[in-house]
C-alpha cells in the first residue's frame, strides 16, 4: 500500500522552513504504521533536508555556510541569475527518506525536516510519498 500527496508553501527569499509537523500529518492521514516516507521537491532552486530542530540559529548558520560555499558570482552565465541557488539545491538534494515506525517519523531527538528555499520568495510544492512495508 502507498499514499502520495503534496502541500504548497509560500517561502521567503531564502531560508529553511520546518515541515516535520506537516509531513507527520500526512503519515497520520495515510494510516500506515510501518514503512518509509519520501519527501521531494520538484524545484531546481529548493531542497529538502534533515537537520537540528532544537536551536533555530542552526538554520541561519546553514544558510550562511551555503552562501559562503556557493556565492552569487559575476562569472555565472545562466540568464535567470540564480546559478548559486541551483548549486545549493544540487548540494543539499531534492529529497529525504525517513523510516516510519508505529505511525511516527523515526527522527532523532534533535532532528527535523526542512524545506530549503534558495531563490524566493515563491509558492512551492512539496510531495510526500508514504510506502507501507
Amino acid at each position: 500500500m502507498s499514499h502520495t500527496d503534496f502541500f504548497t508553501l509560500s517561502t521567503p527569499r531564502e531560508g529553511l522552513i520546518p515541515i516535520t509537523r506537516v509531513v507527520q500529518a500526512f503519515v497520520d492521514k495515510s494510516g500506515i504504521r510501518d514503512g518509509i516516507c519520501v519527501v521531494f521537491t520538484p524545484h531546481t532552486t529548493s531542497a529538502v533536508t534533515i537537520n537540528e530542530n532544537a536551536d533555530p540559529d542552526v538554520r541561519d548558520d546553514l544558510i550562511l555556510g551555503l552562501d559562503a560555499a556557493f556565492p552569487d558570482r559575476p562569472e555565472f552565465v545562466h540568464m535567470e541569475g540564480n546559478s548559486h541557488a541551483h548549486l545549493k539545491s544540487s548540494c543539499v538534494g531534492a529529497s529525504e527518506t525517513v523510516i516510519i515506525e508505529d505511525g511516527k517519523l523515526l527522527l532523532g531527538t534533535w532532528q527535523g525536516l526542512y524545506f530549503c528555499e534558495f531563490d524566493g520568495p515563491r509558492t512551492r510544492k512539496c510531495y510526500v510519498k508514504i510506502l507501507e512495508g
